[in-house]
């Protein structure tokens, strides 16, 4: 089997995102289990430049579990050499048969200066990152099963290149239209892995001021804007936060029922798995939500 096909059959269709800070080991291995349990497929986890150190956040999780499939979502490339990459992600799931997925990504500009580094081209970045990679294969564990790479890939040319040198794309936050581009362009046989947001939360009002308060559209040099741009939102529309239409459109709000349709529809649009993530102030808070979500999701 392909990484595709081993991803398929292994990730299932709904998974979650627990992108909580730094929280002990101890509250992470308990988290993850009762997602386990809870029935989902995967669990994925986040990165910037220090703090959690990805790699060794997903062994935490792989040891404490038993079958869920753990990745990065994602392993920022501005945190270590593309040979560590491969190496790290290779001895992973070697130990680990089946149970890795690996997403690659370039972060955004205001996280890379932070981190005492000069802001490059994210598109020739990505490349000249995965020639890299690609590189230091020869040197690196080859596990019993191969692990899928993936590309954050918001764009068309990202998206364009997650499909010719990757086995798919991690688009987040975005509309179901934007599902059904992405996979129109990636093709049918590599991976569409959609992250989306869950507010457990039926008052307009409140849910839409939860979404507005992520600030995800006001980040400086924010590659959602442009992508939003891309689908036909005006700038009135993406400005003060985002209008009712686009919060809408971008943030899954209501009731477990609501919330499960939303998620169907990025399915129904050729996403292969979704990845949820909740807004919590704690890892067990998370937990709550998704074995409240489970019925509905799974």
């Amino acid at each position: 089997m392909t990484a595709v096909d081993e991803a398929r059959a292994g990730l299932g269709r709904i998974g979650v995102g627990l992108v909580t800070p730094i929280a002990p080991a101890g509250e992470w291995r308990r988290a993850a289990q009762r997602v386990e349990r809870a029935g989902y497929g995967a669990i994925w986890v986040n990165e910037a430049v220090g703090g959690r150190e990805v790699f060794t956040q997903l062994s935490v999780m792989l040891a404490a579990t038993e079958r869920i499939v753990l990745g990065s979502a994602i392993a920022n490339l501005w945190a270590r050499h593309p040979a560590a990459m491969q190496g790290a992600a290779s001895v992973l799931a070697d130990a680990y048969p089946g149970r890795l997925a690996l997403g690659v990504g370039v972060s955004m500009g205001a996280i890379v200066e932070r981190s005492g580094q000069k802001w490059t081209s994210p598109l020739n970045r990505m490349r000249e990152y995965l020639d890299g990679m690609d590189a230091a294969v020869e040197a690196a564990p080859v596990p019993e099963k191969p692990f899928p790479r993936l590309l954050a890939a918001l764009g068309p040319k990202m998206q364009e290149l997650a499909r010719d040198r990757a086995d798919g794309a991690l688009p987040a936050a975005m509309p179901v239209e934007h599902t059904r581009q992405a996979r129109e362009r990636l093709g049918d046989d590599k991976l569409l892995v959609v992250l989306q947001t869950a507010i457990l939360e039926s008052d307009p009002v409140k849910a839409r001021g939860l979404a507005r308060g992520t600030q995800m559209l006001e980040l400086p040099g924010s590659p959602y804007v442009r992508s939003l741009k891309a689908l036909g939102y005006e700038d009135e529309a993406i400005s003060g936060g985002g209008s009712d239409e686009v919060i809408d459109a971008c943030f899954n709000w209501g009731d477990e029922a609501a919330i499960a349709e939303r998620i169907q529809g990025h399915l129904d649009a050729g996403a292969d798995h979704v990845c949820v993530t909740v807004f919590t102030p704690d890892l067990a808070s998370a937990a709550d939500q998704f074995e409240r979500l489970a019925p509905a999701l799974l």
